[in-house]
């Protein structure tokens, strides 16, 4: 017999039970073999894929059926209280071949008691676009949700900002957590200080047991401080991958520093602190140079929803530990992406960031092609020499970062005989090429490129030795 999902322990507090649309065609794109096989799917036939994740049958002793969630948040800065799954839902738990509960999380499923004016679906493009994303930042170890299905629909969209009608899709997510920290802010917002205290039980249970403690004011901030360590680390990583999220409202962070939500992201071309990915965002309030400061207030903002249960001091204490543990992520994660040895000296490992950002924001190097050129440090200068970019290697403005990349050791200078580091160019993901990747199939439904792009974002993946 099957362990029932533990979501059933808050369902009715945090979700509200939804039907999802009857689609007029279920064409499977995309299934996330690996994984699925990870969490005990793998076996389901093309067949069984569709009617599971195309027409939601529930999994066997998991949801009877699919659960909206609702919470609030910050929007911008602007406190929303009328939020919710307004097109997707919770529509199963499943376990990992360690025990890890998973959530299996859709978009474009249709409409909710959340959804307000929206149609509750996804443009197969938007679809197209999350698969590619969230393997190429997997691929770069970063700690995100998995595109685990993508089912095309058959339905015509009008969308503002593609060219329309254009095709529709179910996306299928897999991540640790769909608990938001709007999920906390609507508890407190409404004065539910009871069921606020089961969510932090809920949350510590199941997620960061370590914090377990028999008074509830402790076990709050003691779960506020692995949530902003988590958040820290995973805002780390962006950094080092040149990510933009986009959308960074405190709706779109889960408790478990998993990148999700992420529709209108950005890969950076060349190192640009005010590079914003969300064409509505005009005041630049989430580019990416100011993702940190962002995410801090974000988890602020969760702070302040815990204050019913514990001291405001003890939860600002709480926060103190992010800075640090943001910039071991980002100095930690840049030196991985290169296959150098993060130093004991802490200070050293900074003054790298510096050094080496710098020189990117003045000469613009191309973002993937640098850390392509230079994995293994040492043992890749003959290939920086025959880089696109050996001329700014050449140049004088580089030796200092030049000296410092040769000064450390290379973690695994073997991994450069690998299939990935023998290719003519590294993975990239910048806008322009996200649009050459999607035109054959808007055009001639031809999945070819696509094909061949998942190819070799795997191909880094395994190169680069991340699960």
């Amino acid at each position: 017999m099957l362990t029932p999902p533990p979501i059933n322990d808050i369902a009715d507090m945090i979700g509200d039970p939804v039907a999802p649309a009857d689609f007029p065609k279920t064409e499977l794109r995309h299934r996330n073999q690996r994984w699925a096989e990870s969490v005990g799917l793998g076996g389901l036939g093309d067949d069984e894929w569709i009617d599971h994740f195309g027409r939601f049958a529930p999994l066997p002793e998991n949801l009877p059926e699919p659960l909206a969630l609702r919470y609030h948040g910050h929007q911008f800065g602007t406190y929303n209280p009328e939020l919710g799954d307004g097109r997707g839902f919770l529509f199963a738990q499943v376990q990992d071949s360690g025990g890890r509960w998973l959530d299996l999380g859709t978009k474009g499923s249709g409409q909710t008691p959340w959804s307000r004016q929206s149609d509750g679906r996804l443009t197969l493009k938007g679809g197209v676009r999350e698969v590619l994303a969230s393997a190429y930042l997997e691929a770069l170890g970063v700690n995100t949700s998995k595109a685990f299905s993508l089912i095309e629909t058959g339905e015509q969209l009008y969308r503002g900002d593609e060219p329309s009608p254009t095709r529709s899709a179910v996306l299928t997510r897999l991540s640790h957590s769909h608990i938001r920290f709007g999920s906390f802010q609507r508890l407190a917002y409404l004065g539910l200080t009871e069921d606020l205290a089961r969510l932090v039980t809920h949350c510590v249970t199941h997620y960061y047991p370590e914090a377990a403690d028999p008074a509830m004011d402790r076990q709050a901030a003691a779960l506020l401080e692995r949530i902003a360590g988590s958040t820290a680390a995973m805002v780390g990583q962006w950094m080092a991958a040149g990510f933009v999220h986009g959308v960074m409202n405190t709706d779109n962070f889960n408790i478990t520093g998993e990148t999700f939500d992420f529709g209108p992201f950005r890969f950076l071309p060349q190192s640009d602190p005010n590079l914003t990915a969300a064409y509505f965002d005009q005041t630049g309030l989430y580019r990416f140079g100011r993702q940190p400061t962002q995410a801090l207030w974000a988890l602020t903002q969760l702070a302040s929803a815990l204050t019913p249960l514990a001291d405001a001091e003890d939860l600002a204490a709480s926060l103190k530990p992010f800075e640090a543990r943001f910039q071991k992520s980002f100095a930690r994660h840049t030196l991985a992406l290169l296959g150098l040895a993060d130093g004991p000296d802490r200070d050293a490992d900074l003054n790298f960031l510096t050094v080496l950002y710098g020189w990117m924001t003045e000469t613009e190097a191309t973002w993937a092609q640098f850390f392509f050129d230079w994995f293994g440090g040492a043992a890749s200068e003959a290939r920086a020499r025959a880089s696109p970019l050996a001329t700014l290697y050449e140049g004088t403005a580089f030796m200092p970062v030049k000296d410092q990349i040769l000064a450390r050791s290379p973690v695994r200078p073997e991994w450069l005989d690998r299939p990935y580091f023998q290719s003519t160019e590294p993975v990239s993901l910048v806008y322009d090429r996200i649009e050459a990747l999607w035109n054959p199939i808007a055009q001639s439904d031809d999945w070819s490129a696509f094909a061949a792009q998942l190819d070799h974002i795997d191909a880094l993946r395994t190169a680069m030795a991340w699960r």
